[in-house]
């Protein structure tokens, strides 16, 4: 055998042994909804892509998202025609965008992420278009999209002249979507006009551990919230952005060597950038880290709100800078701001407009990573795996046909994994379960293209006895750890005792249990029959159909649980059919959302969300050492017709609101479900909360300043001699008339805090 020869060989099976396990596994993934052969998993090079970084791949790429016709140009949304597009190692040279489809994902091999790399003559608006502007509207309502990723890849611009503009991902988007794991490459010349990252509009979402190289502006960005985690920004000229938003949570950012790392000066005539958090950070050889627009004479009157938290400064010389100058001085040298921000205040009274140094939030050691700063993990991707390591939930028996029931194959693929000490791979499909399926300690569950567990029968659907779908631990307290990613829990028909999630088992701090990219989906799909056809909205008429009562909670942390990490989390009941072609609004009753009520706590909830429960989004109670940042709730559209008096009775023993007795005295929609209420419970720390009620009786009308915010009179509380240090940065609220309550007395009012469109406070402490 010649050397050449020989060498080509050894090179081939060592990229055999080294392939990432996504490529290699076998795919069973079943779309029960989709016609028969459809194909929920597509390799680019199945369908011609060569990965060689000479041969133009455009073509062969959009031939494996469009296959078997997901959902494109002219389509809504669906949940149909889910897929997993996936790129084995290389360079992949387009010429034109690629556009993945709704409900799709973009994945490239984790253990060595490919380049999209474009030609010189590139046409398009990113080399990822996420959301074509076919017309002169969006292809699909950014507010409206929904579960889809990319991750993995390493997006370089640098063939484009410097001079011509080019995007590397478009991605106007909205909750239950990440980014994570991409690389930025652009030009770094003085008449550099590139932009890494891109999005005008939605409702998001989380990304992380994004890199971006030169380039004019890192990432421009208008939405109205996202948790932003592990941003590293390397020779921009701007590193960020901001078009315009409502609240903004930043992690973990590094910016070094840019001109600007932040701006938030947008607008002519008011301040568009409602409010941005930024926390555990560092900006480096940077002349101004941030530059507002910000001044204590801007309109409207809390727009611009900043926060920062423990930030690193080396060569800095201005940390803030605004219209008036230097609003902070930095260094030429190494200085950390410990605690900063403008805006209004309650410490606990107010409010008061401030400019200046903050008492920075007490951190429990238990939230903590050795540096001091808040735990992060990113989503495990299992790399150094083989796919031997893997256990395919539908070659153990289970079928994903939203038909069969699956409890037994489902638990016993769960069982096989943990006994083997491999990973379950939740082929996609739609798994009818009739009881409680339980993933005990050291279960590992990876999803395709978010598979779903879905509830059905009697066992889940008595209200005075409720049960878990999804139970993480056999009883409160068990210990151990767990790692879930990529998949739904949701409920099939009535369910009206159905816990999606209950969490028991105690995990270390050092070393948590987590949930990356897990939500419940409840209602408003295919397979769930709890749609158009059942639970049409019905406004101005109060009477509550049985059948469209579909959930008891949709996730319960108990008493002994801890120990949990929860990264890009959506506990949704659907307001609207998303596989209806006019999104046609529902009417869904879920009773409560996440319950935490763990004694001895530990959680961190990064990029979560909660909306459409009946009585509450999030309640804690009785816990401690929580960290969230950013939250997000919306109010159920159809309160107050009927309002949260039914049809779930208050449990007691649940601590649940109880608004026959606490509306007494107060006017207006009191009896509407709290976005976040917090009773005894002490180090709870909140890095940017977005509460919302847009609704009364499914008109906006009572969302407006113009209308005095009437769609609610209430929506987040803090009760209960046992609460302390109960900190929120960033509480913006929208359609509630007092913001924050303390004991049944209201804090913080809508018309104080005048925002762009929520009412905000960027500080709030409990005392």
């Amino acid at each position: 055998m010649r050397l050449g020869t020989l060498l080509l060989a050894v090179a081939s099976l060592t990229s055999a042994v080294n392939a990432y396990w996504m490529g290699d596994i076998a795919h069973r993934g079943y779309a029960p909804f989709a016609y028969s052969g459809y194909p929920v998993f597509r390799n680019v090079k199945d369908y011609g892509a060569k990965g060689d970084g000479v041969t133009d791949d455009t073509i062969a790429i959009n031939a494996a998202i469009t296959a078997g016709n997901p959902c494109n140009q002219g389509c809504t949304s669906t949940t149909t025609t889910p897929a997993v597009v996936y790129f084995p190692a290389g360079t992949y040279l387009i010429s034109g965008s690629i556009k993945p489809a709704y409900f799709t994902q973009l994945i490239g091999d984790a253990s060595s992420p490919p380049t999209l790399k474009a030609t010189a003559n590139f046409a398009g608006f990113g080399l990822i278009d996420a959301n074509p502007y076919y017309t002169q509207y969006l292809n699909w309502k950014a507010v409206n999209v929904f579960f889809r990723q990319i991750r993995n890849f390493v997006i370089d611009t640098t063939n484009i002249p410097p001079a011509n503009a080019a995007t590397g991902i478009h991605w106007p988007s909205s909750q239950a979507t990440s980014l994570q794991n991409i690389v930025f490459n652009m030009p770094t010349a003085s008449n550099v006009v590139h932009v890494g990252l891109f999005m005008e509009e939605g409702s998001g979402g989380f990304v992380t551990d994004l890199t971006f190289n030169g380039g004019a502006t890192g990432a421009s960005m208008g939405n109205q919230q996202f948790t932003m985690r592990n941003l590293r920004f390397n020779n921009c000229k701007t590193a960020i952005y901001h078009l315009w938003n409502w609240g903004w949570t930043y992690s973990g950012l590094s910016i070094n060597n840019c001109g600007v790392g932040i701006d938030i000066t947008a607008g002519s005539g008011k301040v568009e950038t409602g409010s941005i958090i930024v926390f555990d950070s560092s900006f480096t050889n940077t002349p101004v880290a941030i530059s507002t627009s910000w001044t204590t004479a801007s309109t409207p009157d809390t727009a611009g709100t900043l926060v920062l938290e423990n930030i690193a400064l080396t060569n800095v010389p201005v940390a803030v800078k605004g219209p008036q100058g230097t609003y902070l001085s930095g260094s030429t040298g190494s200085t950390t701001i410990t605690a900063w921000g403008n805006g209004h205040k309650y410490t606990p009274s107010g409010p008061v407009e401030f400019a200046g140094a903050l008492t920075p939030n007490p951190r429990p050691v238990s939230l903590l990573a050795a540096n001091g700063r808040y735990y992060t993990r990113s989503k495990p991707q299992y790399e150094t795996l083989s796919a031997s390591q893997f256990i395919s939930a539908r070659a153990s028996g289970a079928k994903g046909d939203a038909a069969t029931d699956d409890t037994a194959a489902l638990q016993n693929a769960i069982n096989t994994a943990v006994a083997q000490g491999k990973v379950l791979y939740l082929d996609y499909g739609l798994y009818r379960v009739t009881s409680t399926i339980r993933i005990p300690p050291g279960a590992k569950i990876v999803g395709e293209s978010y598979a779903t567990i879905m509830s059905a029968g009697g066992f889940f659907n008595d209200i005075n006895n409720p049960k878990p779908v999804l139970q993480v631990g056999s009883s409160s307290g068990q210990a151990g750890t767990v790692e879930l990613s990529d998949f739904i829990v949701s409920t099939q028909n009535a369910q009206a005792g159905a816990v999606l999630i209950e969490w028991n088992l105690a995990s270390p701090a050092s070393n948590p249990s987590g949930m990356w990219d897990v939500h419940t989906r409840i209602g408003g799909f295919v397979g769930s029959q709890q749609q158009v056809g059942q639970c049409l909205k019905t406004p101005g008429n109060p009477t509550v159909r049985q059948e469209c009562i579909v959930a008891f909670m949709a996730m319960h942390i108990t008493k002994g649980a801890s120990g949990l990490y929860m990264e890009n989390v959506w506990l949704w009941t659907a307001d609207h059919d998303i596989d209806d072609a006019a999104n046609t609004q529902i009417t869904l009753y879920s009773g409560r959302g996440l319950y935490i009520e763990s004694t001895s706590g530990t959680f961190w909830l990064y990029g979560t969300g909660s909306e459409h429960h009946v009585l509450y989004q999030y309640q804690l109670s009785s816990t401690q050492n929580i960290f969230m940042g950013m939250i997000q709730t919306e109010t159920p559209y159809y309160q107050p017709t009927p309002n949260a008096l039914v049809p779930f009775p208050s449990v007691s023993s649940l601590n649940d609101p109880n608004f026959s007795t606490s509306c007494s005295g107060v006017s207006g929609n009191c009896a509407a479900a709290w976005g976040l209420r917090v009773l005894n419970s002490k180090n709870i720390l909140v890095y940017g909360a977005g509460l919302y009620s847009f609704f009364s009786d499914y008109s906006t009308a009572c969302s407006t300043f113009a209308a005095g915010q009437t769609c609610q009179s209430r929506i987040a509380s803090v009760e209960g001699t046992g609460c302390s240090n109960v900190n929120i940065y960033g509480l913006n609220t929208i359609g509630a008339q007092s913001m924050l309550t303390r004991d049944g007395v209201s804090v913080a009012w809508y018309a104080d805090n005048v925002n762009n469109f929520p009412s905000s406070v960027g500080v709030y402490k409990s005392g």
